[in-house]
């Protein structure tokens, strides 16, 4: 079994032997930002929107490293080579930094890994279910490493048989914790929610994509009752219909015409079979 390696601060060691110190303010306090991205066929997907978000996140989130884009690039590519991993997912890391009193922002720790990653074409057929739930993220803008809501929220959504949270605050839905959300009316417009969420890849093409009505408005928690359709996006869900909100069935329960559309037209954005 050949080796894999991972990328820390510009050095490339064995993934199993890759490691941070544990004052490091990721571990120390949950101080930190990522990026993930595809690759498909040896090939990253949207690489440049992702290290758009990366570094905006690192200034929103008063982390500076040494690595600029080109630099990174560069590693990315010599990691996809030396990995061999045609179909992939990488994530960059920005860590808080070591830190001598575990509360000061130290020099961040630069980690990039990669893992297989194929995306299950099975998945859009299931959809999924999601339960809403009162939550605001704070930073919502900045893809950070705080999911401490979304884990502890795990055993309800076992309890309430749905698979995903939707996140709604004081009644108008925000997004997912790792997806933006969309509705689609009975006129055929494709709504996704505009304040208090992380501006994702997936959702930037989609608001790009002229065969559609793409507009960013504030959706209300009551308007779920009526609409046509609803899916949710981000690199590894790709377009995933929601076929139930807390137990109510979106549409007839099965993906939609609509949904269905944008999917394929990702998909060949994206440069793999729909």
């Amino acid at each position: 079994m050949s080796t894999e390696y991972a990328i820390i601060n510009g050095e490339f060691v064995p993934k199993n032997e890759a490691t941070i110190r544990m004052n490091d303010l990721s571990i120390q306090r949950g101080y930190g930002i990522f990026d993930y991205f595809r690759t498909i066929q040896y090939q990253p997907v949207f690489l440049d929107e992702h290290l758009a978000r990366l570094y905006y996140s690192a200034e929103k989130m008063r982390l500076t490293f040494e690595h600029n884009s080109d630099q990174l690039k560069e590693l990315i590519y010599q990691l996809i080579q030396k990995n061999d991993l045609p179909d992939s997912g990488i994530r960059i890391t920005i860590t808080g930094g070591y830190s001598g009193d575990g509360y000061s922002i130290g020099k961040p720790n630069v980690v990039i890994e990669q893992n297989p990653f194929g995306f299950n074409k099975e998945s859009f057929e299931k959809g999924i279910r999601l339960m809403s739930y009162g939550h605001q993220r704070q930073l919502s803008d900045v893809k950070t490493i705080d999911y401490l809501q979304a884990i502890y929220l795990q055993p309800l959504l076992k309890e309430k048989q749905a698979d995903d949270i939707l996140y709604h605050h004081q009644g108008i839905i925000t997004e997912c914790p790792r997806a933006n959300f969309f509705m689609v009316t009975h006129d055929e417009e494709v709504i996704t929610p505009s304040e208090n969420i992380l501006k994702g890849i997936t959702r930037k093409k989609i608001l790009s994509l002229k065969e559609f009505t793409v507009l960013e408005s504030e959706i209300h928690l009551n308007e779920l009752k009526d609409i046509k359709e609803a899916f949710i996006t981000s690199t590894t869900k790709n377009v995933l219909p929601v076929l139930q909100i807390d137990g109510l069935t979106i549409g007839d329960g099965k993906p939609g015409p609509v949904t269905t559309a944008i999917y394929q037209k990702i998909c060949a954005l994206r440069g793999e079979a729909g």
